[in-house]
């Protein structure tokens, strides 16, 4: 009979990592975690990163993985993915330990989204045309057979970092793309893919057995009706009597099969237009952004014992029972859209954290910072996480908030 502890293994728990953490611990599992990100930028980002662990491993290649995992003495019952760029890895590891996990040979697929894309096609799932580069040089021609505006991004960053709408061959001749991605790695190639007009949909799902239930639906709204490449400004929750909401859902549920989905949460991203439902990207992991908080708070969800639940291959209650919705959520992105500058003040700050429809506020800059236009979620300034009775009191709720912040920003190149 093994002593072996019975134990759960989070991969890279820096962000998500207290959510997982306590809810293996109401399960009755100890937790290894094992951290694949630089142990420099661990340090600095994330200096508390290993409290709460029972084990803390750092590799980042699966025989080194194995090899750690033999010199502990913890008996690993599922594998979780709590970062994004954790969910390849985590397959790979739940397939060699033979546990439950999703289809390992559709793994790579659904991380790196030039696979996502290719697989995609291969299936008959409506999605942009596309092509890969491997130089920035290369995008002027390639966008000029798919048909201007394109947009760029990097195939395994996340976030929006890197992704840029390119609008003409004017923007194509000198384009300046960041050479790194959000979690500071090398871009070696990038999409170049169709622009997609229509309406953006965010679609959290949990999957069980191949059975998937959607958990809700967030519209990604923008100020006006221009192209953009960033989608944060509104979000706002979808009712089910959405005109979109059923062709959105049956989408949804084939890309996850498709993709071979099995269990877990998921985030799926879609725009719609009159020729239908487009895939925009796949991520088969937990919705990051306002969702866990709001659903802990608002719903019979427990996002991070259901998604555990999952990994541990088992059916958890929300697949069947009642959601619990006893509010509508939306969140706010405060977003510099006039340019680089220094940041001078942020007026009415107080007033929106008193606003009795919002629950949290997120500041990432400080007056006297340097602020970059906002173009990926590393970029916004002030953010905030809002609920109310229905979604009219929510659409007004952000109206509300819009009114009262404003950023004060001395540009660059101004006295």
């Amino acid at each position: 009979m093994s002593t072996r502890k019975p134990a759960v293994l989070l991969i890279d728990p820096v962000k998500t990592g207290e959510g997982y953490k306590n809810a293996a611990r109401d399960l009755g599992l100890h937790v290894v975690s094992l951290y694949t990100v630089e142990p420099g930028e661990l340090h600095s980002r994330w200096p508390e990163h290993t409290s709460g662990d029972d084990a803390s491993l750092y590799a980042s290649e699966v025989p080194e993985v194995l090899r750690a995992l033999e010199a502990i003495d913890f008996d690993i019952k599922a594998v979780v993915p709590a970062y994004e760029p954790a969910v390849y890895l985590t397959d790979l590891l739940a397939h060699e330990l033979g546990l439950a996990g999703n289809d390992v040979t559709l793994a790579w697929a659904r991380r790196n989204k030039s696979a996502m894309r290719e697989h995609a096609a291969a299936v008959g799932l409506r999605i942009p045309a596309f092509r890969l580069v491997k130089e920035l040089s290369e995008v002027a021609a390639v966008a000029e057979e798919i048909g201007y505006p394109v947009i760029v991004k990097p195939t395994m960053s996340s976030g929006s970092f890197g992704v840029t709408l390119v609008r003409d061959a004017e923007a194509a001749k000198d384009l300046r793309i960041a050479a790194t991605d959000l979690f500071g790695w090398p871009v070696t190639e990038w999409l170049v893919e169709q622009y997609i007009r229509g309406r953006e949909f965010a679609v959290n799902c949990f999957s069980s057995d191949g059975d998937h239930r959607v958990m809700d639906m967030w519209e990604y709204r923008q100020p006006d009706d221009r192209d953009y490449d960033f989608p944060l400004w509104d979000n706002v929750q979808a009712t089910r009597d959405d005109r979109d909401w059923a062709r959105v859902e049956e989408y949804v549920f084939e890309v996850l099969t498709a993709f071979g989905v099995h269990r877990g949460p998921s985030h799926t991203e879609v725009k719609v237009t009159p020729e239908g439902v487009h895939l925009i990207e796949i991520g088969a992991r937990l919705a990051g952004g306002p969702a866990a908080d709001q659903w802990t708070d608002h719903t019979a969800i427990r996002p991070f014992h259901d998604a555990l639940t999952c990994y541990l291959g088992r059916r958890p209650a929300i697949m069947d029972g009642d959601l619990g919705f006893r509010a509508m959520f939306g969140a706010i992105a405060i977003r510099n859209d006039e340019g680089p500058g220094t940041l001078v003040a942020i007026h009415g700050l107080d007033a929106m954290k008193r606003h009795p429809s919002v629950s949290k506020v997120l500041v990432d800059f400080q007056p006297g910072d340097r602020i970059p236009l906002t173009q990926n979620t590393k970029t916004i300034p002030v953010g905030a996480w809002v609920s109310g009775p229905d979604q009219d009191s929510v659409v007004r709720a952000l109206r509300e908030i819009r009114e009262l912040v404003s950023l004060e920003i001395a540009l660059d190149g101004t006295s």
